[in-house]
């Protein structure tokens, strides 16, 4: 078995800002993790950090989910304010943020009336808002070869679009959905990970939970996923037949035409 980065044999989670960053059921993820370290008899600690509250530097692997407006401006100002996440990350912690969360993370993203807000530049992306409709429906992502992946399922709703920098690659290809707005879906610069995956989407795609895994706790022994699996392939074939996909208001019609 492979250590966390702070050093001894427990793997540290880390949730940030639930409260804050917890509309979309991301918080979630945190959970999956911890259990299929639990399921491996892999000793771990999961944290919970609201927001106001000092973030621990020693963590593991540290999770963001999404979030309204308002509150993704707070999250981004504590953050910033505090620094420990740019130290931890540093340090080679593991971060893995959704939608709004992976916004923070790049160097900027807008507000509630489009206005640009800085980021903690963690991430080499940046996001904008168009004058598209809102992203909203399932999403379904080809991952790019290197993360040694299958087929990526979640559903998104999000205004804004991601822009990668050169020092970013996407975790995917779009086959159904907008994702970041131009084929591609979430973001990878080193050690953290983006990405507009709900769902949570470490439930739906265990296979990315034990990639962040294995980057903590090294060689992970295989566990029993079909019953995963086989929701995972109704989701696929739904989301290719376009079952899933939401009503448009006719609002929408109208501008998409």
């Amino acid at each position: 078995m492979g250590t966390g980065t702070g050093g001894d044999s427990a793997v540290r989670l880390v949730q940030l800002y639930p409260d804050l960053l917890g509309t979309y059921g991301d918080g979630g993820n945190a959970t999956v993790l911890a259990k299929r370290l639990a399921w491996r008899g892999i000793p771990h600690e999961l944290v919970t950090v609201e927001s106001g509250a000092p973030i621990p530097e020693q963590g593991d692997l540290y999770l963001l989910g999404g979030g309204e407006d308002g509150p993704q401006v707070e999250a981004a100002r504590e953050l910033a304010e505090q620094g420990a996440l740019h130290r931890a990350v540093e340090r080679g912690a593991v971060v893995f943020a959704v939608c709004a969360g992976m916004q923070i993370l790049g160097h900027q993203f807008p507000d509630a009336v489009g206005q640009p807000r800085p980021g903690l530049a963690l991430l080499d992306v940046q996001t904008v808002r168009l004058q598209r409709p809102r992203a909203v429906g399932e999403l379904l992502v080809q991952p790019d070869p290197c993360w040694g992946l299958p087929e990526l399922t979640g559903f998104e709703n999000h205004g804004g679009r991601t822009r990668l920098g050169p020092a970013a690659r996407p975790l995917g290809r779009v086959e159904v959905g907008e994702g970041n707005g131009w084929g591609e879906e979430g973001a990878v610069s080193g050690r953290v990970v983006g990405t507009y995956l709900h769902g949570p989407a470490l439930a739906r795609n265990p296979a990315l939970a034990d990639l962040l895994l294995g980057w903590v706790a090294g060689e992970l022994a295989p566990l029993d996923d079909r019953e995963v699996e086989m929701l995972r392939e109704e989701r696929i074939r739904a989301a290719r037949q376009g079952e899933l996909q939401p009503r448009r208001s006719w609002k929408d019609l109208i501008r998409r035409g």
